[in-house]
């Protein structure tokens, strides 16, 4: 199967035609790991470019100082900025993730689409306007003048745990790649691949992290494109693609079932999943620092509308690749042969059944897939050293950091960061599909870091204590939770209906994968995997995965609104507008002059509430006075 060394066996480049004579699957996944010295100088070209660019900003750009290196001295383009935020988001969960989902599944992945034009929507008109116009570096300091400097700790102790486990899947994701088409232990490549993004990374500061982004996603469209032009013309044309996916029940409309337990519904894809967006592109730290490296709101405006065309372009290339991998293994389902051992294998198996004959061409994919891992993980470790910088250290030690003593600071953050990543992926390799695994673990802290921004910026009544509250209890719920149901999952107690695959095709011997949930022995005329656990127990569980980040957000605004009413409530007026969405500023009354001198309520600074008096008001002016001739001066101005 895609290699020359077997022509005489092999009828056409259909799976599902072929003849293999006396071969079992091993042979044939051996025979498909053909990855040439070209392929390797196309895979460390990548890596040498990225290596080159972070040297530059370091060595070449001699002016570069913590603003330039944490946002880029605010004064970026629009469209670096904008293909930096799509190769930030698109990671290689998305490009080998969205693959697996669309085969297994079918398309109705697809339609979150429309939660991300939702999202656009929002974050445009009510979170990015806040963050731009505060000039932040650190999203998390919008906390300490919201609230308190408690919250800002709080929420950027989220951030870290969110960050700690999404970036061990991005390093490991490109690593199962790597080995489906080299066999290389993905335990050795991803120490050395994960060196490479915290050299350039730790060099190159912000700039130098938005430059190789650029560069790295136009290699990632390129295999993206590269394999779905080839793989189309193999199979017969784009008519055969969708017609043997129309034929498995694949290609289906929106699910419109209102059963929150259902898997994909529309209301799930749209609603559930913009909030999830919501939190990925509006409030985190990742995608926020980028918008702020721009000089005005209208710029990060059109990066935002740029960013959601790019989103949306990927995400329906990739559903492209698992319909192209349906119809070439129509016939002959890899994942119950064992061709690919894991569900993210599918697309490099692909890769290498259509371009495996062409010198370079599989390293190009190769390198597409990591430069889509790098991008996200050089995002990642920029953005921790901006939080360790302005989060941990300035708030706690006042002794004032030289630029030198800054950089180190930063630079040990990558390092360290890094380091912990490659020690987890080790546990993420036991996880399962990455995609669904990503969203799901990613809940845990997103959920809750939305309650709070979102608390902070539409419910001007909440204080310091109700968002600290709604966020810790908002996080306790979710690790119980998304930790319950990832666990039910590995462990086979809960499956999801998947769509129905063959092996009557096959004509290499193979031992059938069990179903991890059953003792039944394997019937080629049984779709084992499409047996769904149904006990009363696991129902909560079977929750879709996709409302997890919106039922944290409802249980960390609603917990903080309770405990804001039971204790002492902000007045609207005494907020800062500017830490407020545009709507809610325009809903806010101004409080009336009052002739009285009693006390004017309290002015809301820095999260502190402090009561000024028009008697305190007039002392202020008294700069000469002591204290006698300060209540003289306050009795003679009552009795007048």
């Amino acid at each position: 199967m895609g290699d020359s060394n077997i022509p005489a066996m092999m009828s056409t480049l259909d799976v599902g035609d072929k003849v293999v004579i006396g071969l079992d699957v091993e042979d044939v996944s051996a025979a498909m790991q053909k990855f040439d010295w070209v392929d390797y100088i196309m895979f460390v070209v990548m890596l040498l470019m990225c290596i080159s660019i972070g040297i530059y900003y370091a060595l070449c750009n001699s002016s570069l100082n913590v603003q330039e290196y944490l946002v880029g001295g605010r004064n970026m383009k629009v469209i670096p900025v904008a293909v930096s935020l799509v190769a930030s988001f698109i990671s290689g969960i998305s490009l080998l993730g969205i693959p697996t989902e669309i085969y297994v599944y079918g398309i109705q992945y697809l339609y979150i689409t429309g939660g991300f034009l939702l999202m656009a929507f929002i974050m445009g008109s009510v979170y990015l306007p806040v963050f731009q116009g505060l000039k932040l570096t650190s999203t998390y300091e919008y906390h300490e003048r919201r609230f308190d400097k408690k919250v800002r700790v709080f929420g950027s102790l989220l951030f870290t745990l969110g960050l700690l486990s999404w970036l061990p899947l991005v390093i490991y994701v490109p690593a199962l790649a790597f080995n489906q088409v080299t066999g290389i232990n993905v335990h050795l490549i991803t120490p050395i691949v994960c060196v490479i993004c915290i050299f350039y990374t730790s060099m190159g500061g912000l700039k130098g992290v938005v430059w190789t982004d650029v560069i790295q996603t136009v290699i990632m469209l390129g295999a993206i494109i590269l394999v779905v032009v080839k793989g189309t013309i193999d199979i017969g044309g784009i008519q055969n693609v969708f017609q043997r996916n129309w034929d498995s029940g694949r290609i289906e409309g929106p699910n419109f079932d209102l059963n929150p337990l259902s898997r994909h519904t529309i209301w799930s894809l749209v609603i559930g999943g913009s909030v999830y967006c919501l939190q990925t592109s509006s409030v985190n730290q990742n995608m926020i620092q980028r918008y702020l490296a721009l000089p005005s709101l209208q710029s990060a405006k059109r990066a935002l509308w740029c960013f959601f065309a790019g989103v949306v372009l990927i995400i329906c290339l990739c559903s492209y690749c698992g319909m192209l991998i349906y119809a070439t293994f129509y016939k002959c389902d890899p994942l119950t042969t064992m061709l690919a051992r894991e569900k993210d294998q599918l697309l490099p198996l692909l890769v290498m059944e259509i371009l495996g004959d062409i010198p370079g061409l599989p390293g190009v994919f190769v390198a597409g897939i990591f430069s889509a891992a790098l991008s996200s993980l050089s995002t990642g470790l920029n953005a921790m050293s901006a939080v360790v910088l302005e989060d941990f250290y300035k708030p706690f030690f006042h002794k004032k950091l030289t630029e030198r003593q800054t950089y180190i600071l930063m630079k040990l953050t990558v390092i360290i960061t890094g380091a912990i990543c490659v020690g987890m992926v080790f546990v993420v390799e036991k996880l399962g599909a990455v995609l669904q695994l990503a969203m799901s673990i990613g809940a845990i802290a997103s959920g809750p870091a939305l309650g709070m921004f979102s608390m902070g910026i539409l419910l001007p009544w909440v204080n310091s204590k109700g968002a600290l509250i709604g966020g810790s209890t908002s996080l306790i719920f979710m690790c119980w939770l998304c930790l319950r149901a990832q666990t039910l999952i590995v462990s086979g107690d809960l499956t999801f209906p998947e769509k129905p695959v063959s092996t009557e095709g096959c004509h290499y011997h193979f031992t059938p994968k069990q179903s991890p949930n059953s003792n039944i022995h394997f019937d080629p005329s049984v779709n084992v995997t499409s047996i769904t656990h149904t006990d009363e127990k696991y129902m909560i569980y079977r929750l879709s995965y996709l409302w997890y980040t919106l039922i944290g957000t409802f249980v960390s605004m609603f917990v903080g609104l309770l405990v804001t009413f039971t204790t002492k409530p902000l007045d609207p007026c005494d907020v800062d507008p500017q830490l407020l969405a545009p709507f809610i500023r325009k809903l806010i009354k101004p409080r009336l002059p009052r002739d009285d001198t009693s006390d004017y309520g309290s002015v809301h600074v820095n999260g502190a509430a402090t009561k000024k008096s028009e008697s305190e008001m007039l002392m202020k002016k008294c700069n000469g006075m002591d204290k006698d001739k300060d209540t003289d001066f306050i009795d003679e101005t009552e009795t007048a």
